[in-house]
């Protein structure tokens, strides 16, 4: 008796003693699981197909597209067709190309317009100095036309590092008198930026010069309710009026450039967003 209840004892100290459960037989038998087809999500892929067509619609166009897509407009929005004397006048060079490399956004903005001025560019939109008979007061060499009071400005901050030793003039309407904008006009002015109403006005009171502009930049870009300059009802129609009064018999003798600034749009874009 003492001998098997000391056997048991040790049993139970000794966890190696203790059999080992058999395993479970192996069921030859079980087939593979089969993985089941990946099925995509077909929003996921219309999303991926829309980023696809934003980035080629935000890529930019050639001059001669640009500048097709710029008389189409011109001609649709004022009812009018261009004779073909016109239409000779007016070559790819009267449109600033920009690097395909740089986005055109606000930060990019100074970049590109260096390089639409080549080496000039630090003493044309640089320069603080009046001088008599070269550079006169209140006659910018670059002139930015948006469709609202708060584009302007913010595409004013794309020009902060050019803008140090002489200030860019604001050209519009909203808390802005023309009393005011006509005494800074006074001085030299390399760059301004404003609406079309607005500028018109100080181009009629023989404020705003026109004698150093080389170059007149369009914002494109679309705003929330997708409308742009050229499809903005009102704004639109006050972009034709100053475009045919002051800037197309200067585009056609080559003395100004028309810079496209934005995607440039498709069909839909230009008509606006239906609201909802």
């Amino acid at each position: 008796m003492g001998s098997v209840k000391a056997e048991k004892s040790r049993s139970l100290k000794n966890p190696k003693n203790k059999r080992k459960k058999p395993l479970a037989p192996t069921n030859l038998n079980n087939k593979k699981k089969s993985k089941k087809p990946r099925i995509q999500n077909p929003e996921t892929n219309n999303n991926n197909n829309n980023n696809e067509i934003i980035q080629k619609v935000q890529q930019p166009a050639s001059a001669s597209e640009q500048l097709s897509c710029f008389l189409n407009q011109f001609q649709s929005a004022n009812g009018v067709q261009l004779s073909s004397l016109e239409l000779e006048s007016l070559k790819d060079t009267c449109i600033v190309e920009l690097s395909q490399d740089t986005d055109q956004d606000v930060e990019n903005l100074g970049k590109h317009m260096k390089a639409a001025f080549g080496a000039s560019w630090k003493e044309v939109l640089c320069g603080k100095q009046v001088l008599e008979g070269k550079v006169d007061p209140g006659s910018p060499a670059l002139l930015v036309v948006s469709s609202s009071a708060l584009r302007a400005i913010e595409l004013l901050r794309g020009f902060r590092t050019l803008t140090k030793d002489c200030h860019a003039v604001k050209l519009f309407s909203k808390h802005m008198k023309v009393e005011e904008q006509v005494s800074l006009l006074k001085n030299r002015v390399n760059i301004a930026s404003g609406t079309p109403s607005r500028i018109k006005k100080l181009i009629d009171i023989e404020a705003l010069a026109l004698s150093r502009l080389a170059v007149i930049l369009l914002d494109i870009h679309p705003d929330v309710k997708g409308y742009s300059l050229f499809t903005l009802p009102q704004v639109r129609d006050e972009f034709w009026d100053l475009y045919k009064n002051y800037f197309h018999q200067r585009l056609l003798e080559g003395d100004l450039r028309i810079c496209l600034y934005g995607p440039l749009p498709s069909g839909n874009e230009f008509k606006g967003k239906k609201s909802s």
